[in-house]
């Protein structure tokens, strides 16, 4: 073997011991790199190569990386005792969002402490999952109707607290992360399918007295955009047009005319998806999308091989709710889904979502640790 091929070698092992000393997952860690460069550049374009974007975007990064790395260090038992303080907490700091969280864009999401202002609703995409996974571990599985009953009341809890704020798309994410977490615990299909009738069933119901009035007129919006093409259907208009006007290749990174010319609304974040379908076309997209598969392939791989059953259902959970972020976002900016306001997941601008899933990933990585190194 040449000396560069010695030297290479050894770099890869120094590498591999290093992930490995932290206790991460060198694949899952190689795409979740590799995703967050694809963000780094469309979000370069899509801000309009604003450099004081791309900075604080890079901050939120590195702050949201070392988050991740601390987490993956905190073992099983100690993430499952953690985990009815942080739903119990997190309960609480919704409310506390009722009570006084600051208004803004005709929602009260946000609670400002003065040194910290943050949204406690993405803290509950991870205790809700913890929860959950917690108390069904110890259960025998798959899960009764008594225990079916208590998982519902622990989903519904945040879930309306949070749809009253208003932000559909975070209770969408919140009480998907406990569904997969019932799913992944073996809830028999006769229950599901019986839970879904009653949802059929009661849709008009929400239609009617659940949903305000600008979340009816997405829906409407959805069905027929064409409707009001300068009002409400403005944004999926202009962000299909963007998405098809890439064709398979794409118009080329900066060279996006949909983009740049600033038609698409929001597109540094809930549409970045679609200035990335201008720049890059169907060939990029598809990549970017295999990649994202790729991710949540490997969370579930994780998940597969712990030996213990919290962190099974909690990893499991929480990959295949990043499948949802994935799921609702581009469905969203190509017309198939109402506009909920997900952001695509490490590629749109934000903070908030980054450290959340960061963290959630650091969680997955927890489990993956505890099979390699406590065995």
């Amino acid at each position: 073997m040449s000396l560069v091929g010695v030297e290479h070698h050894e770099q890869a092992s120094l590498s591999r011991r290093l992930l490995d000393a932290f206790r991460l997952d060198p694949m899952l860690v190689g795409l979740l790199a590799l995703l967050s460069a694809f963000g780094l550049i469309t979000l370069y374009s899509a801000g309009g190569s604003n450099m004081d974007l791309m900075i604080r975007q890079l901050t939120r990064l590195a702050l949201a990386t070392f988050l991740m790395v601390a987490v993956a260090n905190v073992s099983l038992r100690v993430l499952k005792k953690m985990s009815l303080w942080f739903y119990l907490g997190g309960v609480l700091l919704l409310i506390a969002v009722i009570a006084f969280g600051e208004v803004g864009k005709g929602a009260q999401r946000w609670l400002d402490l003065g040194f910290v202002r943050f949204q406690p609703s993405e803290f509950m995409k991870l205790a809700m999952p913890m929860m959950l996974a917690s108390y069904l571990s110890d259960k025998v599985l798959p899960v009764g109707w008594r225990d079916l009953l208590i998982s519902a009341v622990l989903i519904l809890v945040p879930v309306l607290l949070i749809a009253k704020q208003p932000d559909l798309g975070t209770a969408l994410l919140v009480g998907s992360a406990g569904f997969f977490v019932l799913f992944l615990a073996g809830v028999r299909w006769r229950i599901l399918t019986i839970l879904g009738l009653v949802a059929a069933a009661a849709a008009p119901l929400l239609w009617k007295f659940a949903l305000h009035d600008y979340q009816r007129g997405r829906i409407l919006t959805l069905l027929n955009p064409e409707n009001d093409p300068l009002g409400s259907g403005y944004h999926i208009i202009q962000s299909k047009i963007a998405i098809g006007s890439g064709g398979f290749y794409g118009k080329g990174w900066l060279n996006g005319t949909q983009s740049q010319l600033n038609f698409i609304p929001e597109r540094s974040t809930d549409f970045i998806f679609s200035v990335f379908g201008e720049e890059f076309g169907l060939s990029g997209a598809l990549l970017l999308v295999f990649l994202y598969l790729l991710i949540i392939y490997r969370g579930l791989y994780i998940a597969a091989m712990s030996e213990d059953n919290y962190g099974r259902l909690l990893a499991g959970a929480l990959s295949l709710t990043f499948f949802v972020y994935l799921f609702v976002n581009t469905g969203m900016v190509t017309g198939l889904l109402p506009v909920v306001g997900v952001p695509l997941p490490l590629v749109s601008y934000g903070g908030t979502s980054m450290v959340t899933l960061m963290v959630g990933f650091g969680m997955i990585m927890a489990v993956g640790s505890a099979r390699r190194f406590l065995r």
